[in-house]
């Protein structure tokens, strides 16, 4: 078993932001100063070219400095997304499996020190999907050297669901550190996910940012959540009351993050994006001129007003 899964067992993982002006431009000083913040409060490491961060839309430059800019702030594990960047249009299969082992291998080399594989959705529908979903994993840890973690990834963001016979065949995998849901609404998909890796002793890792409390009721150990992006001490909150069996407390954390997680996940789910970059810019983490999402919906401004509604509650309520 590799050491990182006990180091990161019980521990939160935020999904980062990356600062960005409105033409999609990284803001690097702003990344720095981010980056040492988050660095500074209740995580156990760190996962950058996430979903939540973009990764897949930056380019190999932005990329490297950003994972840079973490890699200075913090000696916490980073676990770095790797798959098919956008710029690559259109891609045949082979060339989309060596697209994500190159960006793994970047990943390596900039430092990282596990890497959480995207789905390739194009598995679904090939009857030897199953077998090439685990040799992309096989390949991917042969050739960065690092250990992985899978990602059961819901269909809108371009995933899809790893039946769970797919989730023991990964989790066999001595590379494996273990697999992250983020299954969205679908509880029985989550449920089943994490009940997969039963007895394997790999992780099982959350990333269910509307079922965050019930997921560790159902088994997940770890987090690695987007909705950590802003204020990671409303996920740290549930995961330590959970892990200690406070339970009183973890029903008042989950109270607590949940509010936040209604406040920022709801359609357009693509928009949560934008809105934790609002919510880092009320808390101080991030610059209005930094906290901008090119790739995501047109927002109204009443959402930005009903998530600082729900910071400055939940604040008072502290």
């Amino acid at each position: 078993m590799h050491p990182l899964v006990e180091r990161l067992r019980g521990t939160l993982l935020p999904a980062v932001v990356t600062p960005m002006d409105r033409s999609g431009a990284v803001d690097r000083a702003a990344l720095a100063a981010y980056a040492e913040r988050v660095a500074a409060g209740p995580i156990g490491g760190v996962a950058v070219w996430a979903h939540t961060g973009r990764g897949l839309y930056l380019g190999e430059r932005d990329r490297a400095d950003v994972l840079t800019a973490w890699r200075r702030a913090t000696s916490a594990p980073l676990v770095a997304g790797v798959g098919v960047p956008r710029a690559l249009t259109a891609p045949k299969l082979a060339e989309a499996e060596d697209a994500t082992v190159a960006m793994a291998v970047h990943a390596a080399e900039l430092g990282a020190d596990a890497v959480m594989v995207y789905p390739l959705a194009e598995y679904a529908a090939l009857p030897d999907g199953h077998a090439r979903a685990v040799g992309l994993h096989e390949r991917v840890a042969a050739e960065s050297g690092l250990p992985l973690v899978g990602f059961y990834l819901h269909g809108e963001a371009g995933g899809y669901p790893y039946p769970p016979e797919l989730i023991r065949e990964l989790l066999a995998l001595p590379t494996m550190l273990g697999v992250k849901t983020a299954t969205l609404d679908r509880a029985i998909g989550c449920q089943d996910a994490i009940w997969a890796g039963r007895g394997t002793g790999r992780l099982a890792i959350t990333g269910e940012d509307r079922m965050f409390g019930p997921s560790l009721m159902w088994g997940a150990d770890t987090a690695l959540v987007g909705i950590a992006a802003a204020r990671a001490d409303l996920s740290a909150d549930v995961v330590r009351a959970w892990t200690d069996g406070d339970h009183a407390a973890f029903v008042r954390a989950s109270d607590r993050l949940d509010r936040f997680a209604a406040a920022t996940f709801f359609d357009p789910i693509e928009g949560y994006v934008q809105r934790m970059m609002w919510a880092a810019v009320h808390e101080g983490a991030l610059p209005e001129h930094a906290a901008h999402d090119p790739y995501g919906p047109a927002l109204p401004a009443a959402e930005r007003d009903a998530v600082i509604a729900c910071l400055d509650e939940l604040g008072s309520a502290r």
